[in-house]
């Protein structure tokens, strides 16, 4: 819980930077339109029709064994069902419990897939309105099925502690946007980056001065 309240005024620096990377991206003319459309596409989907939650619990769960691979841990089970789903480990920390909340793995794949496509020949430009349609769409994904299964108890979260958990869920998820701003648009990662820490220095040098 400390530790959770100690990371605050990160996540106030941090979103004053994502706001601003977002001021100062470019694109506005072939990327955000198609962006936003497939993100309201998704939206309707969402409110309209079934909810898919065995593909989300599906993606959930993959999320929880990608980071347990990156800690170069194993993966002994792995349970899926609409209802919910599990798995089991070798290796735990509170990045592999909480990273399905902040990492939007099928944005990730999808854009690992455009890489590929890119590097291999097989990418035209005029394909790019339908990847920025479909990634829209995939981070909408994210952001809408994450916040509907917050809404009730989930043991990831009760596991890390509420203040905690909440913490490092809204600084992942600002910090991959952050990082997925630059890679779409012609807005530089470094000076996202530079930007990052002096946001978090103002807002700490504030917060000194204020106790």
């Amino acid at each position: 819980m400390i530790v959770g309240i100690l990371l605050l005024p990160v996540c106030v620096g941090t979103a004053k930077s994502v706001w601003l990377a977002l001021c100062q991206a470019g694109g506005a003319d072939r990327v955000w339109p198609p962006m936003l459309a497939g993100a309201a596409c998704w939206i309707v989907v969402f409110l309209l029709l079934p909810k898919p939650m065995w593909v989300y619990v599906f993606g959930h769960e993959l999320t929880h064994a990608v980071w347990t691979w990156i800690f170069r841990g194993k993966v002994r089970k792995f349970k899926v069902g609409s209802e919910g789903g599990h798995i089991v480990g070798t290796k735990s920390n509170f990045l592999i419990v909480l990273a399905p909340y902040f990492f939007p793995l099928y944005a990730v794949l999808l854009a690992l897939t455009f890489v590929v496509c890119y590097l291999a020949g097989a990418w035209h430009l005029y394909y790019a309105p339908w990847f920025h349609l479909l990634l829209g769409a995939a981070y909408a994904f994210h952001l809408t099925l994450t916040w509907h299964v917050l809404r009730t108890r989930q043991t990831d979260i009760t596991s890390q502690g509420y203040i905690f958990s909440a913490a490092v869920i809204f600084l992942g998820n600002a910090i991959v946007l952050l990082i997925g701003v630059t890679l779409v648009t012609k807005h530089s990662m470094v000076k996202a980056l530079v930007s990052w820490v002096e946001c978090n220095r103002d807002v700490l040098v504030r917060l000194a001065g204020r106790l």
